[in-house]
C-alpha cells in the first residue's frame, strides 16, 4: 500500500489556516485577554514549537487573524447577497441579511479585536485599515443589495445610516438575546427606507 505525502507547501497552509481560525474562535469564546498562544495551539491541534514558528508573539497570532477575519467578514457577506429574494420584501431581507452578519460569531471576534485596539497602538495600526475595508466592502454590498444610485443626493448618507443602526442592533446583542426588539426595528425601518429611498 502506498501513502501519498502532503507538498510541506500545503501543510503549512492547512496549518496556519487552523490556527488563524482557532484564534478567532479563542476571540469570540474567551475574549481578547482570555486569549493565548498557548490556547490556540491546543484549540488548533499544532504544537506550541509549530505554532511559535509561524507567529513568535500573540500580537504576530491576532495581527494575522485581524487579516483573515476581514476576508471571512467580505465572503460571508457576498455569499448571503447572493441569496437575497427579489420583490417587495427585499428591503427588509437586506437588513436581516446584515443583523445576521453583525451577530455573528465572526463579528463578535471582530468586536473584540475593536475594543483591544482602543489601547494598543500596533493592534490599531492593523485593525483601522482592515476595518475601513471591511466597510467600504459591506457598503458597496449594500448599495448593491438595495439597487440603488448613490449619485442621487442623500442616498449614500441612507445606506451608511442603515448599516451603522443595524451595527448598533449587532452591539446591543452582544449584552442579551435582543431577537424581538431587533425584528420590530428592522421591520420599521425597512418601511422608513424604502419610503426615503424613493422620495430621494
Amino acid at each position: 500500500m502506498t501513502t501519498t505525502r502532503v507538498p510541506q507547501e500545503q501543510r503549512t497552509r492547512a496549518m496556519r489556516q487552523r490556527l488563524l481560525e482557532a484564534t478567532i474562535e479563542c476571540l469570540v469564546e474567551h475574549g481578547w485577554s482570555g486569549t493565548s498562544t498557548t490556547l490556540v495551539s491546543q484549540r488548533a491541534g499544532v504544537s506550541r514549537g509549530a505554532q511559535l514558528h509561524h507567529f513568535p508573539t500573540k500580537s504576530d497570532l491576532v495581527l494575522a487573524a485581524v487579516a483573515h477575519l476581514s476576508e471571512v467578514r467580505g465572503e460571508e457577506l457576498r455569499a448571503a447577497a447572493a441569496g437575497l429574494p427579489t420583490g417587495r420584501r427585499r428591503t427588509r431581507a437586506v437588513l436581516e441579511m446584515f443583523a445576521d452578519h453583525f451577530t455573528s460569531p465572526v463579528f463578535s471576534a471582530a468586536l473584540e479585536l475593536w475594543v483591544a485596539a482602543r489601547t494598543d497602538p500596533a493592534l490599531h495600526a492593523a485593525v483601522l485599515p482592515l476595518e475601513q475595508r471591511v466597510g467600504r466592502d459591506a457598503h458597496r454590498i449594500a448599495v448593491a443589495a438595495l439597487g440603488v444610485d448613490e449619485s442621487r443626493p442623500g442616498v449614500r448618507e441612507l445606506v451608511q445610516g442603515t448599516l451603522d443602526l443595524v451595527r448598533g442592533l449587532g452591539l446591543a446583542n452582544t449584552i442579551s438575546d435582543d431577537t424581538a426588539r431587533r425584528g420590530r426595528i428592522l421591520a420599521a425601518w425597512a418601511q422608513t427606507l424604502d419610503a426615503a429611498l424613493e422620495a430621494a
